[in-house]
C-alpha cells in the first residue's frame, strides 16, 4: 500500500509540484531569515569571542553590551591584579576613531587598544605579518575587509579602490598610523573597520578624555573556578565581572530586548511558516479530493481508517522531505554566494532542526485537513455515478 500511496501522490505532477513548491518555499525562508538572524546575532559578540584568552571580563557595572564603553580610572586596573586567585590583568582600549582617507573622505573605525607588553587580546588570525609587529613605532594592523573596502586608497580618478598593505600610512584623528599587519576576525555589527593598536598608541589616538581605560582583561590562576573569581572581583573592587561566556550572554540579551531585530525577523520567519502551510495544505487538500474515489475504493475493499491515515501521512511525508531538503539546500547556497558580502550568515547546526520542525508541522497540518475528509468518506462514493 505504500507503493500505492506514492503512486497516487506523483501521478498528479501538478499537484505535486505544487505541495513540494510550497515546503520549498518555506523551508528556505525560515532558514534563511534565520541563518541570517544568527549571523547578526553573532556579530554583535564577535569581539568577545574572537578574544579567546581571557577567562574574565571586568568592566564598569553600568555597561550593557561590548560596545557600551563607560571608561573607568586606570587604577582599577591595579586593584583588580590585586585580587586573589587573578593570575594575571591586562588593560584593553575600545573605541570609535575616524580615519581620513586619501582622498579627504573620513571613515569611523572601531580601534582596539591592546596591553603593550603582552599584546592579549589581539586578533585571531594574521593575514600578512606577525601581532608583535605592533611593537613598532605607529603600528597598527586592519582586519582583512576594511583593508579591501571602506579604509583603501582611492585611485586619482576616484572609481578604482586600492587594498592597504603592509607599509601603507593612514591617518587616525590627526595621527600617522602605519599599517604592520592584515588579520581576519568576525565582523562588526555595523560592519565597520577594526584597527588594532597598543594600548598606550591607541590612547593617543583617542580624542582625549579623563578616563580611557575600557575593559579588564582578567585570566584566572590555576584551579580557580571563573565564576567564583568574577563574584570576588566584584565583591573587592566593586565592577562587574564576567566570564567570556557571561559577556557573551549579557550582549545577546540585550539586543533581544532592547531592539527590534527579533520581531523583524519573527515576522518573516511566521510569514514563511503562514504561508508554506497556506500553499502546501490548500494543494494537498485539493489532491485528496481529485483522488478521493480511489480512497473510497480502498475502503470499499476493506481497507480501514488507520491504513488510509497512514498512506496519507506517508504521503505528507514524503512531499516534507523532499521539500526540505530543497529549501534547505537553496538556503545554503544563498549563504555561500553571500559569504563574503556585507551579509551576516551563519547556519548552526540547531537550526537546521528547527527548519526541520517547522516543515513537519506544515506536513501534519496539511495532511490534518486531507484526513478528516478520508475519515468520513463513505466506501459508496466509488459506485456513484
Amino acid at each position: 500500500m505504500n507503493f500505492v500511496a506514492i503512486k497516487m501522490l506523483i501521478g498528479d505532477r501538478a499537484k505535486y509540484f505544487g505541495i513540494i513548491m510550497g515546503l520549498t518555499f518555506a523551508s528556505l525562508l525560515i532558514t534563511q531569515q534565520l541563518a541570517i538572524f544568527c549571523g547578526l546575532m553573532a556579530r554583535s559578540y564577535g569581539a568577545i569571542t574572537d578574544m579567546a584568552l581571557p577567562d574574565i571580563w571586568v568592566m564598569d557595572t553600568k555597561v550593557q553590551f561590548i560596545d557600551d564603553v563607560k571608561p573607568l580610572q586606570d587604577t582599577q586596573l591595579y586593584r583588580v591584579r590585586g585580587v586573589g586567585g587573578v593570575e594575571w590583568a591586562t588593560p584593553l582600549y575600545k573605541g570609535m576613531i575616524k580615519a581620513r582617507l586619501n582622498n579627504g573622505n573620513f571613515q569611523t573605525c572601531n580601534v582596539w587598544g591592546l596591553d603593550d607588553a603582552s599584546l592579549v587580546g589581539g586578533p585571531p588570525i594574521m593575514v600578512h605579518g606577525q601581532l608583535a609587529d605592533l611593537r613598532r613605532s605607529e603600528g597598527v594592523i586592519v582586519d582583512e575587509v576594511g583593508a579591501g573596502d571602506k579604509l583603501a586608497h582611492i585611485s586619482p580618478d576616484g572609481k578604482t579602490k586600492i587594498p592597504l598593505k603592509v607599509g601603507d600610512v593612514m591617518e587616525l584623528n590627526d595621527h600617522r598610523a602605519v599599517v604592520v599587519g592584515i588579520c581576519r576576525n568576525t565582523r562588526t555589527w555595523q560592519s565597520q573597520p577594526v584597527v588594532y593598536t597598543t594600548y598606550s598608541r591607541a590612547t593617543t589616538f583617542a580624542p582625549q578624555e579623563r578616563k580611557l581605560l575600557s575593559f579588564i582583561l582578567v585570566k584566572a590562576g590555576g584551579g580557580q573556578d571563573p565564576q567564583k573569581l568574577c563574584e570576588k572581583i566584584t565583591r573587592e573592587t566593586g565592577l562587574a565581572a564576567y566570564t567570556r561566556d557571561g559577556f557573551v550572554n549579557k550582549t545577546y540579551t540585550y539586543f533581544m530586548k532592547y531592539t527590534g531585530i527579533p520581531i523583524n525577523f519573527g515576522i518573516s520567519v511566521t510569514l514563511g511558516f503562514i504561508v508554506g502551510t497556506a500553499i502546501a495544505g490548500q494543494t494537498f487538500y485539493n489532491f485528496t479530493l481529485e483522488n478521493i474515489k480511489h480512497f473510497g475504493a480502498l475502503k470499499a475493499m476493506g481497507a480501514g481508517n488507520f491504513l488510509l491515515l497512514r498512506m496519507i501521512l506517508l504521503q505528507a511525508f514524503v512531499t516534507g522531505i523532499v521539500g526540505y531538503g530543497l529549501g534547505v539546500g537553496l538556503a545554503t547556497v544563498f549563504g555561500a554566494l553571500t559569504k563574503n558580502s556585507e551579509l551576516a550568515f551563519k547556519l548552526p547546526g540547531w537550526l537546521l532542526g528547527f527548519s526541520a520542525i517547522a516543515v513537519l508541522l506544515i506536513c501534519i497540518g496539511s495532511a490534518l485537513l486531507s484526513i478528516h475528509k478520508v475519515m468520513r468518506l463513505e466506501p459508496a462514493i466509488v459506485f456513484k455515478g
